[in-house]
């Protein structure tokens, strides 16, 4: 266990410093002589941490040449993409990537949503719209915030799928972390709050097609506040 551990504090040491842009993609890692020399382990342990970013598709080794470092969009560990995307440099990027990838998933869950949502999740939406409005009121923006993520928390959920909901608990710090950077923005809030009406009322219908096409909709309005109140500021 003791060296598993080892091999682990290497490997995230590493990943650490990639994050960081010390090795961008492209670039070549140190050889396991300087790492075995800077973190105080063995060659050997050097050699099973350089395999496990290998097997993760983070690093890349080419035989006579060196151990170079892929693009992130080329790794395979979900949590290693999210150290990137939420601690490395291309924040704006990352930003916008997120919320792509929210497109494709909650479009998709909104229209399953429709057709399955309950009664009760229909009143527990109205109530977070509610909770939105005021927390804007209060200028409360932790509040805001949750009451954001539940409202769309709830609609994953109802979707009646369970990969879906499984698929975005790893990303639910992140998304925090990005609602409240963009949450503060008041004129953001007034959109989100406008977008999540829509979203509500096409639920209630139940009607698939107007459901993801609203959840669309509001990822879109989401993709240009960021464009236009954070990124171009």
């Amino acid at each position: 266990m003791a060296r598993k551990s080892l091999v682990g504090e290497v490997a995230d040491g590493l990943l650490d410093r990639i994050v960081a842009g010390e090795f961008p993609p492209g670039s070549a890692v140190p050889g396991e002589l300087e790492l075995s020399s800077r973190y105080d382990v063995s060659r050997m342990t050097v050699r099973e941490a350089i395999r496990t970013l290998t097997a993760q598709n983070i690093l890349r080794i080419e035989r006579g040449r060196g151990t170079f470092v892929n693009q992130v969009n080329r790794w395979s560990s979900l949590h290693a993409v999210l150290r990137a995307t939420s601690e490395g440099t291309d924040a704006s990027d990352a930003a916008v990537q997120l919320i792509e990838l929210r497109r494709m998933l909650e479009a998709g869950a909104c229209g399953l949503a429709a057709e399955r949502i309950s009664d009760q999740d229909l009143a527990a939406l109205d109530a977070l719209v509610d909770q939105m409005r005021e927390a804007r009121r209060a200028q409360d923006l932790e509040r805001f915030v949750e009451a954001d993520l539940a409202f769309h928390d709830v609609i994953l959920h109802a979707s009646g799928n369970p990969f879906v909901a499984v698929l975005f608990e790893p990303l639910s710090r992140i998304l925090a972390e990005r609602r409240s950077e963009t949450s503060a923005v008041p004129e953001i809030q007034e959109h989100a709050i406008a977008m999540h009406v829509a979203v509500g009322e096409a639920l209630r219908r139940h009607d698939p097609v107007a459901a993801r096409a609203a959840m669309d909709a509001h990822m879109q309005q989401t993709l240009d506040d960021l464009r236009t109140y954070i990124l171009d500021r």
